[in-house]
């Protein structure tokens, strides 16, 4: 799940640094796809609720962020508390519903329900701020909804319980985006991402202390690895966006979903994806570009990841 805004690439600059800029945001989204892979492998061996993976990412990713904002000697400088909070609560809402995803159905199914959450901020920006609507947005709505279906198989005839954990990711993440777009029109990004990493563990172990425990070196090695996988997917996509243009980086981004559904029977033993799921994720991430693509325009850009 995004996490901060970056400006799209200078003009001129040296070919070798947008190629590595490309690169570093292809990786993050491996990093994003793997960590869920890691929750996967975990079910084998140890028994770890999604919360816990959850609120060890959040502890993990305030523990980085302290020491970034120590080392520069910044601290945070919060104006706007409750933007930051809705912030904080729509991005724990977004991670634990994408990790019960994860459990629960393919990862596949839960890396590409969670890739839709640009379509909802399409939604979401349309009702709530109207400085940004675009018709072209929601005709992409449309066509990300025929994907979606397509991807949950239609033969069912309706969504099952679990894939409703997935389509949650992607609606939450979606307002903690829209809280981003205006929580950043007051602070800086390590401000943002103090109190969303702070606050965001806080509340987890708040709410599911019960799931929570003193981990053993098997679990301290899982919870690692998923933990580890995604701050560094957050690096490679903050270091990536310094030299590619927006639309670059979106686009790069958005590869989650094809990642997800090409590795999935690879890494994790998922079923392939049948003619009808693949021409969903097509459909969803050709909406994706065609979002990413309008938003050239704006000055500045929402990151992406999970």
């Amino acid at each position: 799940m995004p996490e901060t805004v970056f400006p799209s690439a200078k003009s001129g600059m040296h070919p070798i640094l947008g190629l590595l800029g490309c690169l570093a945001v292809l990786a993050s989204a491996f990093c994003f796809y793997f960590s869920t892979v890691v929750i996967r492998w975990s079910r084998e061996a140890v028994d770890i609720d999604s919360a816990f993976f959850a609120f060890f990412r959040f502890l993990v990713g305030f523990i980085v962020v302290c020491a970034v904002m120590a080392f520069k000697r910044q601290g945070p400088a919060a104006k706007r508390v409750d933007l930051l909070i809705g912030r904080t609560i729509g991005n724990c809402v977004a991670v634990y519903c994408f990790y019960q995803a994860v459990r629960y159905t393919s990862l596949a199914e839960a890396n590409i329900l969670n890739m839709t959450y640009p379509i909802f901020v399409a939604i979401l920006s349309w009702l709530l701020l109207r400085d940004q609507r675009d018709p072209m947005a929601l005709a992409m709505v449309g066509v990300a909804v025929v994907g979606v279906w397509l991807i949950l198989q239609p033969s069912r005839m309706g969504l099952s319980l679990n894939s409703l954990w997935g389509i949650g990711s992607g609606v939450s993440a979606a307002a903690a985006i829209v809280y981003l777009n205006l929580s950043r029109r007051h602070h800086d990004a390590n401000t943002v991402l103090f109190y969303m990493f702070g606050l965001g563990a806080v509340l987890m172990f708040a709410f599911f202390h019960t799931r929570i425990f003193w981990p053993n070196a098997t679990e301290w090695y899982y919870l690692a690895l998923c933990g580890g996988s995604g701050i560094a997917g957050q690096f490679l996509i903050t270091l990536g966006f310094r030299y590619v243009t927006a639309v670059e980086g979106g686009v790069i981004s958005s590869t989650r979903i094809l990642l997800a559904a090409l590795l999935g029977p690879w890494l994790a033993w998922d079923p392939w994806l049948g003619p009808a799921g693949w021409t969903g994720a097509l459909l969803l991430f050709g909406a994706n570009v065609v979002l990413a693509a309008r938003k050239r325009r704006r000055p500045a850009e929402i990151n992406r990841g999970a």
